[in-house]
């Protein structure tokens, strides 16, 4: 028989056969998923089945494997089923699919200790995996930068200032306007709660000490991190799954010098001119709301200003940004080259990227803290 496939019930006392016939392939998948679906229901209904394939003219992979799903699902209560008639140059085939082992299933509304500990476990792997990739590539970038200083040639400097324009450029109205609003919202808030105490030119003092040393670049970078790092990550990762970073590879080219070296630079220039802008924008909106809700005239705002901040605030912000700008391009980098070839894991790889350069920013915040109050700073 060669026509479509079918798969006939014959019962034999208190045996059943399953006869199939005709054309077990792929290109009958529909209908074969149909007729497969139905003949697992029988399961636990006869002591014994059969499955009889001596009528099958074409057996591919997709058919064979239908026929061992079909085969397990029938297998109850210690009692296996049978695959009958079947001919010699289909019997490795099937063999072969036999050795697929089906995964156990997993009980998910199941806890016990040794699965709290096994994910407890996996979750500690993954953290040290994290972090000797994000070691790996910082030496691998360092290694970079020292063969481009002593052959300058090879430095790519179009590249690192379109990734330069794309970074920093592109990027100040969306950073303006937030550190614009944040100052606002820092002012008002200020000057409301020391109104009570009498206290309103004190916001001056709040207002820049956070912005300069760590509400300004804290925030520029955590934008960044959402805005470039990301961008990083899916560009990176697109070329992983296109095998262009294995073409330059074959090329003979250095995919950290020609791809990551550009973007790590643009980087680390483009986050503390954010940040100075930024810093400039919040305090322009936090003395406007001053001004105008507050009472407080933009002279004695400016004097207070001078008075209630130094250079060293201004320092500390500015020491802070471009190593927070390293940490958002290592991690986004990382995680580009992480990539598999598939869209979904680009899409995870991606938000990966913008928690994890998050989490490190804000983690290196919490380090410079500790660090400039040690000396004083």
């Amino acid at each position: 028989m060669s026509g479509d496939p079918t798969l006939e019930r014959i019962a034999r006392g208190n045996a059943l056969a399953l006869c199939a016939a005709g054309s077990w392939t792929a290109r009958f998948a529909p209908m074969l998923e149909r007729m497969v679906a139905d003949a697992e229901k029988l399961s636990g209904t006869r002591p014994n089945i059969f499955i009889d394939v001596s009528q099958v003219s074409r057996l591919d992979t997709f058919g064979a494997w239908l026929i061992e799903r079909l085969r397990r699902s029938l297998t109850h209560g210690g009692v296996e089923a049978e695959i009958a008639g079947l001919s010699d140059n289909y019997s490795s085939l099937v063999d072969e699919v036999r050795r697929v082992k089906a995964e156990p299933v997993v009980d998910a509304d199941r806890v016990t200790i040794t699965g709290m500990l096994e994910q407890i476990g996996r979750a500690v792997a993954g953290i040290g995996g994290t972090l000797i990739g994000l070691i790996d590539m910082l030496g691998a970038v360092l290694s970079a930068t020292a063969h481009v200083i002593i052959r300058p040639r090879g430095f790519r400097l179009t590249s690192t200032i379109h990734h330069l324009e794309q970074v920093c450029w592109r990027a100040v109205p969306i950073v303006v306007l937030i550190t614009f609003l944040i100052g606002c919202i820092i002012s008002q808030q200020g000057i409301f709660h020391f109104r009570k105490f009498g206290a309103d030119i004190f916001v001056v003092d709040m207002l820049g000490v956070l912005v300069l040393r760590e509400i300004g670049v804290l925030l520029v970078a955590i934008m960044v991190a959402g805005r470039s790092g990301s961008a990083y990550t899916a560009e990176l990762g697109s070329m992983k799954m296109r095998e262009e970073i294995d073409a330059l590879r074959t090329m003979g080219f250095d995919p950290i010098e020609v791809l990551i070296l550009p973007r790590m630079l643009a980087l680390v220039l483009a986050l503390p001119i954010l940040a100075f802008l930024g810093a400039m924008a919040a305090l322009y909106g936090g003395g406007l709301v001053a001004w105008l809700y507050g009472g407080v005239e933009p002279e004695a705002f400016l004097l207070r200003l001078r008075d209630a901040i130094s250079i060293d605030h201004f320092v500390v912000g500015m020491i802070k940004a471009p190593v927070m700008a390293a940490v958002i391009g290592i991690v986004a980098c990382v995680e580009g080259l992480s990539v598999q070839g598939s869209a979904e894991s680009l899409g995870q790889h991606t938000t990966s990227s913008v928690v994890k350069g998050i989490f490190f920013v804000i983690v290196m915040d919490g380090v410079f803290a500790i660090f400039f109050a040690s000396i004083g700073m």
